[in-house]
């Protein structure tokens, strides 16, 4: 209560309305969405061989990856936080991320177990996250935002039309390796916590 006041008077008691469905951060999440075809569009102009379209590519992947680094923290920060942001947030990230992999897989620029394994851990984590929904919340890690950075960089590594070089490709293959590390790694730690969290709710219940 504020110093000075008087209870019961200037005092509301309601509980705070709930955000607005139309905020910035789901805005961001929606525009993320709508960059997926128009990044895959993008990509396979002249079969992903032009340097122009290339480029054009890897710039709409980074706005989308972009607006992912910022509609989360906008959301928890200006208490912008809704039940469609939570469920589309993680869709539009794992929509960005398979499209970009599948893209580069279709082009023969990144071999297609890679993305299976990615695309794989992504898909069972989220339906691990709805099978614990009702026990409670499985939060990112560090090593789950890690895994993610890298991802990206991995995938813009691979998108920029860089020269078919020694060092290039050591490059790409070296973060490449390591998002996949992180993926799997970061993976089975998902699926302990998710275990640990049920087994806990259920010894409780």
């Amino acid at each position: 209560r504020r110093r000075g006041s008087v209870p019961g008077v200037g005092v509301s008691s309601a509980p705070a309305s709930p955000p607005p469905l139309l905020n910035i951060a789901n805005v961001l999440t929606g525009v993320r969405l709508l960059l997926v075809p128009v990044f895959l569009v993008v990509l396979f102009v002249e079969d992903g061989t032009d340097t122009g379209w290339r480029l054009a590519a890897t710039g709409v992947f980074v706005l989308a990856a972009i607006t992912d680094r910022f509609d989360g923290e906008l959301a928890r920060s200006r208490g912008l936080v809704t039940a469609f942001g939570t469920i589309a947030d993680p869709i539009a990230d794992k929509a960005l991320t398979g499209a970009a992999l599948v893209g580069l897989s279709v082009l023969a620029q990144v071999p297609w177990w890679v993305t299976i394994v990615i695309m794989g851990r992504e898909l069972g984590i989220t339906v691990l996250r709805f099978w614990v929904l009702r026990h409670g919340l499985i939060p990112a890690s560090r090593g789950g935002k890690l895994k993610t950075l890298c991802q990206a960089v991995a995938i813009g590594l691979f998108l920029l039309p860089l020269p078919e070089t020694v060092v290039v490709g050591v490059l790409r293959w070296a973060v490449l390796g390591l998002a996949l590390a992180l993926t799997v790694g970061t993976g089975v730690d998902y699926v302990l916590r998710a275990v640990r969290l049920r087994s806990a709710a259920t010894a409780t219940g």
